[in-house]
Protein backbone atom coordinates (compact mmCIF):
# COMPACT_ATOMS: atom_id res chain seq x y z
CA UNK A 1 0.00 0.00 0.00
CA UNK A 2 3.05 2.25 0.09
CA UNK A 3 2.46 2.98 3.78
CA UNK A 4 3.66 1.46 7.05
CA UNK A 5 1.15 -0.73 8.87
CA UNK A 6 1.02 -1.11 12.65
CA UNK A 7 -0.57 -4.00 14.53
CA UNK A 8 -1.49 -4.06 18.21
CA UNK A 9 -2.73 -7.40 19.49
CA UNK A 10 -3.23 -9.43 22.63
CA UNK A 11 -2.18 -13.10 22.48
CA UNK A 12 -1.38 -15.85 25.00
CA UNK A 13 2.38 -15.61 24.41
CA UNK A 14 5.01 -13.96 22.21
CA UNK A 15 5.34 -16.86 19.77
CA UNK A 16 1.60 -16.96 19.17
CA UNK A 17 1.57 -13.17 18.75
CA UNK A 18 4.37 -13.28 16.16
CA UNK A 19 2.67 -16.08 14.22
CA UNK A 20 -0.57 -14.10 14.24
CA UNK A 21 1.16 -10.93 13.06
CA UNK A 22 2.83 -12.84 10.23
CA UNK A 23 -0.56 -14.14 9.11
CA UNK A 24 -1.96 -10.60 9.09
CA UNK A 25 0.99 -9.16 7.15
CA UNK A 26 0.84 -12.06 4.69
CA UNK A 27 -2.79 -11.21 3.95
CA UNK A 28 -1.87 -7.54 3.52
CA UNK A 29 0.88 -8.45 1.03
CA UNK A 30 -1.49 -10.73 -0.88
CA UNK A 31 -4.10 -7.99 -1.26
CA UNK A 32 -1.53 -5.33 -2.10
CA UNK A 33 -0.52 -7.48 -5.07
CA UNK A 34 -4.17 -7.54 -6.15
CA UNK A 35 -5.13 -3.87 -5.72
CA UNK A 36 -2.00 -1.73 -5.99
CA UNK A 37 -1.93 0.79 -8.84
CA UNK A 38 1.84 1.18 -8.31
CA UNK A 39 2.60 -2.45 -9.21
CA UNK A 40 2.53 -2.98 -13.00
CA UNK A 41 1.81 -6.68 -12.47
CA UNK A 42 -1.10 -6.22 -10.06
CA UNK A 43 -4.51 -7.64 -10.83
CA UNK A 44 -5.90 -4.11 -10.86
CA UNK A 45 -3.47 -2.91 -13.53
CA UNK A 46 -4.38 -5.89 -15.72
CA UNK A 47 -7.83 -4.36 -16.20
CA UNK A 48 -6.46 -1.26 -17.94
CA UNK A 49 -4.28 -3.36 -20.24
CA UNK A 50 -7.41 -5.19 -21.39
CA UNK A 51 -9.81 -2.24 -21.50
CA UNK A 52 -12.81 -3.05 -23.64
CA UNK A 53 -12.71 -6.73 -22.72
CA UNK A 54 -14.29 -8.54 -19.76
CA UNK A 55 -11.51 -9.67 -17.42
CA UNK A 56 -11.97 -12.36 -14.79
CA UNK A 57 -11.05 -11.09 -11.34
CA UNK A 58 -10.60 -12.49 -7.84
CA UNK A 59 -13.38 -12.38 -5.25
CA UNK A 60 -11.44 -9.72 -3.32
CA UNK A 61 -11.19 -7.36 -6.28
CA UNK A 62 -14.81 -7.91 -7.23
CA UNK A 63 -15.88 -7.17 -3.66
CA UNK A 64 -13.94 -3.90 -3.51
CA UNK A 65 -15.03 -2.73 -6.97
CA UNK A 66 -18.67 -3.52 -6.25
CA UNK A 67 -18.50 -1.45 -3.07
CA UNK A 68 -16.59 1.31 -4.85
CA UNK A 69 -19.16 1.66 -7.63
CA UNK A 70 -22.02 1.69 -5.12
CA UNK A 71 -20.36 4.46 -3.09
CA UNK A 72 -19.57 6.42 -6.26
CA UNK A 73 -23.26 6.36 -7.13
CA UNK A 74 -24.30 7.32 -3.60
CA UNK A 75 -21.88 10.28 -3.47
CA UNK A 76 -22.65 11.66 -6.92
CA UNK A 77 -19.17 10.80 -8.15
CA UNK A 78 -17.30 12.68 -5.41
CA UNK A 79 -15.65 9.33 -4.85
CA UNK A 80 -14.84 7.58 -8.14
CA UNK A 81 -12.62 4.49 -8.52
CA UNK A 82 -11.99 5.37 -12.19
CA UNK A 83 -10.09 8.56 -11.26
CA UNK A 84 -6.72 6.93 -12.01
CA UNK A 85 -5.82 9.18 -15.00
CA UNK A 86 -6.40 12.30 -12.88
CA UNK A 87 -4.50 10.90 -9.91
CA UNK A 88 -1.53 10.19 -12.19
CA UNK A 89 -1.56 13.78 -13.50
CA UNK A 90 -1.56 15.28 -10.01
CA UNK A 91 1.23 12.98 -8.88
CA UNK A 92 3.31 14.51 -11.65
CA UNK A 93 2.30 18.00 -10.51
CA UNK A 94 3.43 17.30 -6.95
CA UNK A 95 6.82 16.31 -8.35
CA UNK A 96 7.17 19.14 -10.89
CA UNK A 97 5.47 21.94 -8.95
CA UNK A 98 3.42 22.82 -12.06
CA UNK A 99 -0.28 22.54 -12.75
CA UNK A 100 -1.41 19.96 -15.32
CA UNK A 101 -1.87 21.63 -18.69
CA UNK A 102 -5.46 22.13 -19.80
CA UNK A 103 -5.28 19.63 -22.67
CA UNK A 104 -3.93 16.82 -20.47
CA UNK A 105 -6.50 17.59 -17.79
CA UNK A 106 -9.38 17.47 -20.28
CA UNK A 107 -8.10 14.21 -21.79
CA UNK A 108 -7.79 12.59 -18.38
CA UNK A 109 -11.16 13.90 -17.23
CA UNK A 110 -12.87 12.37 -20.28
CA UNK A 111 -11.70 8.93 -19.15
CA UNK A 112 -13.17 9.22 -15.66
CA UNK A 113 -16.61 7.81 -14.97
CA UNK A 114 -17.63 5.06 -12.59
CA UNK A 115 -20.54 4.35 -14.94
CA UNK A 116 -18.05 2.93 -17.46
CA UNK A 117 -17.03 0.15 -15.08
CA UNK A 118 -19.09 -2.92 -15.96
CA UNK A 119 -19.27 -5.56 -13.24
CA UNK A 120 -20.60 -9.07 -13.75
CA UNK A 121 -20.49 -10.82 -10.34
CA UNK A 122 -22.10 -13.96 -11.75
CA UNK A 123 -19.17 -14.43 -14.16
CA UNK A 124 -16.61 -12.72 -11.87
CA UNK A 125 -15.65 -10.31 -14.65
CA UNK A 126 -14.92 -6.59 -14.87
CA UNK A 127 -14.88 -4.54 -18.05
CA UNK A 128 -13.54 -1.02 -18.49
CA UNK A 129 -15.48 0.23 -21.48
CA UNK A 130 -12.95 2.78 -22.82
CA UNK A 131 -9.26 2.35 -23.68
CA UNK A 132 -7.11 4.55 -21.46
CA UNK A 133 -9.25 4.09 -18.37
CA UNK A 134 -7.30 3.44 -15.19
CA UNK A 135 -8.64 2.52 -11.79
CA UNK A 136 -7.30 3.87 -8.51
CA UNK A 137 -8.49 2.17 -5.34
CA UNK A 138 -6.27 4.13 -2.98
CA UNK A 139 -9.29 5.62 -1.21
CA UNK A 140 -11.07 2.34 -0.53
CA UNK A 141 -8.65 -0.59 -0.78
CA UNK A 142 -6.70 0.43 2.31
CA UNK A 143 -9.77 0.06 4.50
CA UNK A 144 -10.60 -3.31 2.97
CA UNK A 145 -7.03 -4.56 3.37
CA UNK A 146 -6.79 -3.50 7.01
CA UNK A 147 -10.10 -5.19 7.80
CA UNK A 148 -8.88 -8.35 6.10
CA UNK A 149 -5.73 -8.24 8.25
CA UNK A 150 -7.95 -8.13 11.33
CA UNK A 151 -10.00 -11.01 9.93
CA UNK A 152 -6.80 -13.05 9.45
CA UNK A 153 -5.99 -12.55 13.14
CA UNK A 154 -9.52 -13.48 14.18
CA UNK A 155 -9.18 -16.72 12.23
CA UNK A 156 -6.40 -17.59 14.68
CA UNK A 157 -8.68 -16.64 17.60
CA UNK A 158 -6.93 -13.36 18.31
CA UNK A 159 -9.87 -10.97 18.59
CA UNK A 160 -8.37 -8.21 20.76
CA UNK A 161 -6.46 -6.38 18.04
CA UNK A 162 -6.10 -3.10 16.19
CA UNK A 163 -4.67 -2.38 12.73
CA UNK A 164 -3.57 1.12 11.66
CA UNK A 165 -2.12 2.64 8.51
CA UNK A 166 -2.04 6.17 7.13
CA UNK A 167 -4.80 7.57 9.33
CA UNK A 168 -7.10 4.57 9.01
CA UNK A 169 -7.79 2.36 12.02
CA UNK A 170 -9.66 -0.93 12.23
CA UNK A 171 -10.41 -2.12 15.76
CA UNK A 172 -11.52 -5.52 16.99
CA UNK A 173 -12.53 -6.47 20.52
CA UNK A 174 -11.21 -4.10 23.20
CA UNK A 175 -8.02 -4.66 25.21
CA UNK A 176 -8.46 -6.62 28.46
CA UNK A 177 -10.24 -4.65 31.16
CA UNK A 178 -11.24 -1.79 28.85
CA UNK A 179 -14.44 -0.80 27.08
CA UNK A 180 -12.70 -0.06 23.77
CA UNK A 181 -9.62 1.27 22.01
CA UNK A 182 -8.92 4.91 22.83
CA UNK A 183 -8.51 6.98 19.65
CA UNK A 184 -8.11 10.75 19.92
CA UNK A 185 -9.65 12.88 17.15
CA UNK A 186 -8.68 16.53 17.31
CA UNK A 187 -11.50 18.96 16.60
CA UNK A 188 -14.26 16.36 16.26
CA UNK A 189 -17.71 16.97 17.73
CA UNK A 190 -18.53 15.51 21.13
CA UNK A 191 -20.49 12.47 19.93
CA UNK A 192 -17.85 11.48 17.41
CA UNK A 193 -15.00 11.96 19.88
CA UNK A 194 -16.83 9.87 22.49
CA UNK A 195 -17.33 7.02 20.00
CA UNK A 196 -13.68 7.17 18.92
CA UNK A 197 -12.54 7.08 22.53
CA UNK A 198 -14.20 3.66 22.92
CA UNK A 199 -13.73 2.21 19.42
CA UNK A 200 -14.73 -1.47 19.23
CA UNK A 201 -15.34 -3.71 16.21
CA UNK A 202 -15.43 -0.72 13.89
CA UNK A 203 -13.24 1.33 11.57
CA UNK A 204 -12.23 4.97 11.73
CA UNK A 205 -10.94 6.59 8.53
CA UNK A 206 -9.45 10.07 8.11
CA UNK A 207 -8.91 12.06 4.94
CA UNK A 208 -7.44 15.48 4.31
CA UNK A 209 -4.65 17.49 2.68
CA UNK A 210 -2.40 17.80 5.70
CA UNK A 211 0.47 15.59 4.51
CA UNK A 212 0.33 15.34 0.70
CA UNK A 213 -0.13 18.51 -1.36
CA UNK A 214 1.57 20.87 -3.78
CA UNK A 215 1.51 24.67 -3.57
CA UNK A 216 1.37 26.42 -6.95
CA UNK A 217 0.96 30.19 -7.38
CA UNK A 218 -0.05 30.51 -3.74
CA UNK A 219 -2.76 27.84 -3.93
CA UNK A 220 -2.39 24.55 -2.08
CA UNK A 221 -3.71 21.57 -4.06
CA UNK A 222 -4.32 18.37 -2.15
CA UNK A 223 -3.39 14.89 -3.37
CA UNK A 224 -7.15 14.25 -3.19
CA UNK A 225 -8.70 14.93 -6.59
CA UNK A 226 -12.29 15.92 -7.23
CA UNK A 227 -13.24 13.44 -9.99
CA UNK A 228 -16.02 15.73 -11.18
CA UNK A 229 -13.71 18.65 -11.99
CA UNK A 230 -10.33 16.97 -12.33
CA UNK A 231 -8.76 19.42 -9.89
CA UNK A 232 -6.93 18.79 -6.66
CA UNK A 233 -9.00 19.77 -3.63
CA UNK A 234 -7.96 23.20 -2.31
CA UNK A 235 -9.82 23.20 1.01
CA UNK A 236 -8.13 22.48 4.33
CA UNK A 237 -10.94 20.31 5.67
CA UNK A 238 -10.23 17.01 7.36
CA UNK A 239 -13.01 14.43 7.25
CA UNK A 240 -13.37 11.45 9.55
CA UNK A 241 -15.81 8.57 9.38
CA UNK A 242 -16.61 5.71 11.76
CA UNK A 243 -18.32 2.70 10.20
CA UNK A 244 -18.60 -1.02 10.78
CA UNK A 245 -17.18 -1.62 7.30
CA UNK A 246 -13.64 -0.25 6.86
CA UNK A 247 -13.83 0.08 3.06
CA UNK A 248 -16.95 2.21 3.41
CA UNK A 249 -15.32 4.41 6.05
CA UNK A 250 -12.24 4.87 3.85
CA UNK A 251 -14.18 5.86 0.73
CA UNK A 252 -16.64 8.13 2.51
CA UNK A 253 -13.88 10.05 4.27
CA UNK A 254 -12.42 10.88 0.85
CA UNK A 255 -15.82 11.80 -0.58
CA UNK A 256 -16.54 14.14 2.34
CA UNK A 257 -13.20 15.89 1.83
CA UNK A 258 -14.38 16.65 -1.70
CA UNK A 259 -18.01 17.48 -0.88
CA UNK A 260 -17.78 19.58 2.26
CA UNK A 261 -20.61 20.28 4.70
CA UNK A 262 -23.41 20.71 2.13
CA UNK A 263 -22.68 17.39 0.45
CA UNK A 264 -22.26 15.69 3.80
CA UNK A 265 -25.99 16.03 4.50
CA UNK A 266 -26.86 13.92 1.46
CA UNK A 267 -24.15 11.38 2.27
CA UNK A 268 -25.52 11.12 5.80
CA UNK A 269 -28.98 10.31 4.39
CA UNK A 270 -27.52 7.59 2.17
CA UNK A 271 -25.40 6.12 4.97
CA UNK A 272 -27.38 6.67 8.19
CA UNK A 273 -25.44 3.95 10.00
CA UNK A 274 -22.10 5.80 9.88
CA UNK A 275 -20.76 8.68 12.00
CA UNK A 276 -19.09 11.63 10.28
CA UNK A 277 -17.06 14.60 11.43
CA UNK A 278 -15.38 17.43 9.53
CA UNK A 279 -13.05 20.19 10.67
CA UNK A 280 -11.24 23.00 8.83
CA UNK A 281 -7.56 23.37 9.59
Amino acid sequence: MGLPVRLVLYAPDRTFAEDTARAAFSRIAELDQVMSDYRPDSELRKLERHAGEPVQVSPDLMSVLSRAVAIAAATGGAFDPSAGPLVALWRQSRKSGRLPDRSSLMTARALVSWRRIELDPARSTVRLTRPGMRLDLGAIAKGYILQEALRAMRALEVTRALVESGGDIVAGDPPPGREGWHVEVEGADTAFARRAAHLTNAALASSGPSSQFVEINGVRYSHIVDPRTGLGVTSTRVARVIAEDAATADALATALTVLGERGAKQVSKNFPEVMMSMVER
